[in-house]
């Protein structure tokens, strides 16, 4: 913690999903933190106690703000930071890499800034090599500052996980990896002071490629599964139930579970960075990384020939018919839609003639290109009024046995719902 009064422990960049739990816990560890924002209302929200993401609640945010927290867009108070994280958004850009916009723009006002002894850590996520090449050569070449000399910089890669109600920012092992092994050590006694475990990585690369690891395991098995759900449709099986008599076994196996889509920032993106890396070093495709978002990218396809299927079944045409989708965020029990498979399957249900209505008790209103959606007033009138449902996002408030008591046919894509007339994936 700082000593003088003027001092901040902290500044955060990037008040969103990421940056709101850190600052938060940082706060509750006594930690004098600001806040440096771009977007007016998230800025003027926060000051005034209002919380914009799933994780805190207004409450959270009074508490932080009773610690001194106080969210910015003057980005002078770098300057009196001992330490700046930053925590801005790396959509995917055009060329299939991360689009580093915000990041270096974010890189480049800390340089205007930076005083000596400052920590600087990235923790936003992007591909190997991007705190060496990228943000290193701007905060060196505008202060004269060198990196590992007179000041410190380090790579973090997020672990936010909205929703979990186990596994926050504090309990969530931090991995760090310093440009030089001295930068390592401070930034990882920095992360100590309210994160429980901190994994030092040799360097900035392999922290940043250990969080391309975790999601592309993630993005190639779910691939797997995904690919299973078809042929084992085909072949009668239920994939389900082998899913569960597999994960009896106490080694060698993890479950993995088929679905519509994959969603979030993580699973979808992440494993594309490194994909586009690789092509553009060493000129070779990641087969297993191609492959397996492909397998994932159809499913929202796969899933709307499924749900007309089981209309011909019934001996009712798509074209016409009311589709019914069942949850449209990423995840359970939040309102994030970042890469919801929802949306998809909502321009390919539209692409078949059908009318696509919605019930989320997370989302009030829904936008989706191209496509003119209804929401339901309430589960059981959407149920009714609709000739097929399709679950999307198991939301917990979602009763299940009502939705196949109600439900003309239902489409299960979670694997949770049963009756005479649920069809699972």
């Amino acid at each position: 913690m700082s000593n003088g009064a003027d001092r901040i422990d902290l500044v955060v960049i990037g008040l969103g999903y990421v940056g709101l739990p850190l600052a938060q816990e940082a706060c509750r560890s006594g930690l004098r933190v600001t806040g440096l924002d771009v977007v007016p209302r998230v800025i003027d929200g926060l000051n005034a106690g209002r919380s914009h993401v799933d994780d805190l609640t207004d409450l959270d945010i009074a508490a932080m703000l009773a610690t001194g927290f106080s969210a910015t867009s003057d980005a002078s108070v770098i300057a009196s930071a001992d330490a700046v994280i930053v925590c801005v958004p790396t959509p995917l850009g055009a060329d299939g890499g991360p689009d580093l916009t915000l990041v270096l723009t974010s890189i480049r006002t800390i340089a205007e800034h930076l005083t000596p002894g400052t920590l600087v850590v990235l923790e936003s996520t992007t591909y190997p090599g991007t705190t060496d090449e990228q943000v290193r050569p701007i905060l060196e070449e505008a202060t004269s500052l060198i990196a590992g000399k007179d000041f410190s910089l380090a790579f973090s890669p997020e672990r936010i996980d909205p929703g979990n109600p186990v596994y926050g920012m504090k309990n969530t092992p931090k991995v760090v990896g310093g440009h030089t092994p001295e930068c390592t050590t401070k930034a990882a006694t920095f992360y100590r002071q309210f994160v429980d475990t901190v994994v030092e990585a040799k360097g900035t690369r392999e922290a940043e490629m250990a969080k391309l690891l975790e999601n592309t395991y993630r993005q190639v098995n779910i691939g797997l599964v995904n690919e299973m759900a078809k042929f084992c449709h085909e072949l009668g099986i239920d994939l389900w139930d082998v899913i569960e008599a597999a994960k009896s076994k106490p080694f060698g196996f993890q479950a993995f579970y088929p679905g519509p889509g994959v969603g979030g920032h993580c699973i979808p993106i992440d494993p594309m960075y490194l994909s586009y890396q690789v092509r553009a070093r060493l000129g070779a495709p990641s087969q297993f990384i191609e492959l397996a978002q492909a397998t994932n990218n159809s499913m929202p396809a796969y899933v709307a020939h499924r749900a007309q299927d089981m209309l011909n079944t019934a001996a009712k045409p798509m074209n016409g018919s009311t589709v019914l989708i069942l949850g449209v965020t990423y995840k359970p029990d939040i309102a994030d839609q970042r890469e919801s498979p929802a949306e998809p399957l909502a321009q390919q249900l539209a692409s078949l003639g059908a009318k696509v209505s919605y019930f989320d008790p997370h989302v009030t209103n829904w936008h989706v290109d191209g496509v003119t959606t209804t929401r339901a007033d309430d589960l059981v009138s959407g149920l009714k009024n609709c000739d097929i449902a399709i679950l999307v996002q198991n939301h917990s408030t979602m009763d299940l046995d009502v939705v196949a008591k109600n439900a003309p046919l239902l489409l299960d894509t979670r694997g949770k719902a049963e009756g005479p007339t649920v069809e699972r994936l």
